[in-house]
C-alpha cells in the first residue's frame, strides 16, 4: 500500500514509557472471554477477577526508529479513517467524532481496565479508544498463519474503529443491554457476538473501498492481504489451531469464510446501509 502524507493527533504512543505493576491473571483463556467483553461494552472485571498479580517492571527506553515508523503509519491510517468516516457520517446526515488510539507494550490501563498483550488489538467504548500491542501481528503470522503486512495492520485497525461505528449508532450499548438482562442464553450471545465482529469487519471493508477510491493508496494485493488476514483470525480457524476441533456453538467472531464474506461485501458495496448483519444472521 502507498503511505499518503496525512498525519492525525490523536495516537498516544505508550511504548518505550515504562510499565508494569498490577496484572490480571486467568490464562489466555480467561482473556480471550474479557476481551469479548471489552467488545461488547462491557465491565470485564467479573471475568479477570480469578487472579491478580504483578506484571513485570519495563525500564523506560528510547524509541527504535523502527517503531517510529510504526507510529507514523498508524497515525497516517488514523487519519484516513477519520477523513473517510467523517465523509460518510456527514453524508448520512450524521457527526462523526474520532477515536484515540494507544500504542503500548505489555501492559497498559485502559477506561475498561488493565489492557495487556495477550488480549490482542481492541476497542474500549468506555474511552472510546483502540488498544494496540504491536507484537499482536508477530503472533497473527507464527501462530495463526496470517501472512502480515502493512495492510494487514490497517484492516486489524479498521475492524477496531468499526467498533467504534458501533458505539457511535448505538449498536455496542444494544448488544450490552441485552447481555445484561440475563434473558439470552449463551449460545443466543455468542450469536450476536459474531453479528457485531462481522459488521466491524464491513465497516473495515467499506473504510478500505472509500479510502481507496479518494486517495488511490492500494496495491492489488492489499485486498488479498486483508482476507488472508481475516480468514486467519476466523473462529475455525483458531479452533484448530488451539484445540484441534472446530465448535461452532462457541463462535464469537465468525468463521474465516464469514469475516471474509462481510469485509469484501464493505468493500464492493461501498454503502453502510449495507452491513446490517443483525438482521441477515439473528433470524
Amino acid at each position: 500500500m502507498k503511505w499518503t502524507n496525512d498525519r492525525a493527533d490523536n495516537v498516544d504512543d505508550r511504548r518505550g514509557s515504562g510499565g508494569g505493576g498490577m496484572l490480571v491473571g486467568g490464562g489466555l483463556g480467561t482473556l480471550i472471554i474479557a476481551a469479548i467483553i471489552f467488545f461488547l461494552g462491557g465491565d470485564p472485571s467479573a471475568i479477570l477477577s480469578n487472579g491478580v498479580g504483578n506484571a513485570p517492571q519495563t525500564e523506560q527506553r528510547e524509541l527504535t526508529a523502527e517503531e517510529l515508523q510504526v507510529k507514523e503509519f498508524v497515525r497516517m491510517l488514523s487519519a484516513e479513517n477519520n477523513q473517510t468516516w467523517t465523509k460518510i457520517f456527514s453524508e448520512n446526515g450524521m457527526q462523526y467524532r474520532e477515536p484515540k488510539i494507544v500504542l503500548f507494550e505489555n501492559v497498559t490501563q485502559s477506561g475498561c481496565g488493565t489492557a495487556q498483550a495477550a488480549m490482542g488489538p481492541f476497542y474500549c467504548p468506555a474511552d472510546e479508544t483502540v488498544y494496540m500491542d504491536m507484537s499482536f501481528f508477530g503472533e497473527m503470522q507464527q501462530k495463526f498463519g496470517a501472512r502480515v503486512t502493512e495492510f494487514t495492520v490497517a484492516y486489524v485497525l479498521a475492524h477496531e474503529i468499526g467498533h467504534h461505528i458501533q458505539t457511535i449508532l448505538g449498536t455496542t450499548q444494544q448488544v450490552d443491554k441485552m447481555r445484561r438482562s440475563g434473558q439470552y442464553s449463551e449460545g443466543e450471545m455468542n450469536k450476536t457476538s459474531v453479528a457485531t465482529e462481522l459488521q466491524a469487519d464491513f465497516y473495515a471493508g467499506l473504510w478500505a473501498k472509500q479510502t481507496d477510491n479518494r486517495e488511490k493508496f492500494l496495491d492489488p494485493q492489499d485486498i488479498q492481504s486483508a482476507m488472508e488476514a481475516a480468514a486467519a483470525v476466523g473462529d475455525d480457524n483458531i479452533q484448530k489451531r488451539t484445540a484441534g476441533y472446530v465448535n461452532q456453538e462457541a463462535f464469537t467472531h465468525g468463521s474465516s469464510k464469514q469475516r471474509v464474506e462481510w469485509f469484501m461485501k464493505g468493500y464492493n458495496s461501498g454503502d453502510i446501509t449495507q452491513g446490517n448483519t443483525f438482521d441477515q444472521l439473528l433470524r
